[in-house]
């Protein structure tokens, strides 16, 4: 018989008490390990009841802040970058477009020298 999904495992209190917890944690994997929970749902939960907010001043750590922002800003900066990406891979591909309208276009050219 399948499982069935329970909605809300975890009640808000013990989310919140997870996200406390989390802040002041120095090994997340052992909390993980004590609390029963993947590492990464910690996260999720800490995201989901503290969305970040920039204009309200910076997090209780300072660390943390500083590793926000160079994350914000390191998205930027891949997000630019795949702009680029694709502007270059879109004009490489009118690139070739054109050289084989070229070549099928015009005599048959070959590569080989005849002797």
């Amino acid at each position: 018989m399948a499982k069935k999904r329970r909605v809300g495992r975890y009640p808000k209190s013990f989310r919140q008490m997870a996200v406390q917890r989390l802040k002041s944690c120095e090994n997340i994997v052992a909390l993980s390990e004590e609390l029963g929970v993947h590492r990464r749902l910690l996260y999720k939960w800490r995201d989901q009841l503290e969305p970040m907010e920039d204009d309200l001043g910076p997090p209780a750590d300072s660390r943390e802040r500083e590793l926000r922002q160079q994350v914000a800003h390191l998205k930027s900066v891949v997000a630019d970058k795949t702009l680029e990406v694709d502007f270059f891979k879109g004009a490489l591909q009118k690139i070739e477009a054109r050289r084989q309208s070229k070549d099928n276009s015009g005599s048959a050219s070959s590569t080989r020298s005849e002797k």
